[in-house]
């Protein structure tokens, strides 16, 4: 997604929550709040689920998941937006970040935390 798709959604959510008179709502602790049901929301659809069901949804499912995560990315453009976080610099700076703590070469194939690492 370009910087540019990523702001136009964020101006067009909060347009929406505007319209709604919403934003009064739309604190970052709320927002977080929400989130964080959202994202329990999508966990629950996996509940259960073998590894391979997991990776193999049926359309049904796999719809309630599509929409799930829908939920959960707009959460957090809200949250973002409401902040003044640059998403995507962020992302950027946390690849470089966990880049530095789990180097390639140390961690391939261990799922360990790098504090768990000698």
């Amino acid at each position: 997604m370009s910087a540019e798709a990523l702001r136009a959604l964020q101006h067009r959510l909060a347009e929406f929550a505007a319209e709604r008179d919403w934003q009064q709502f739309h604190s970052p602790k709320n927002l977080a709040m929400a989130l964080s049901v959202e994202a329990a929301e999508l966990v629950e659809e996996f509940q259960w689920l073998t590894e391979e069901q997991s990776r193999q949804l049926d359309a049904e499912r796999a719809e309630r998941v599509r929409l799930e995560l829908a939920d959960v990315f707009i959460y957090l453009l809200r949250i973002a937006d409401t902040l003044g976080v640059d998403l995507l610099r962020a992302a950027d700076d946390k690849i470089l970040l966990n880049e530095r703590k789990y180097p390639a070469e140390r961690v391939r194939g261990d799922s360990r935390k790098y504090t768990d690492y000698d």
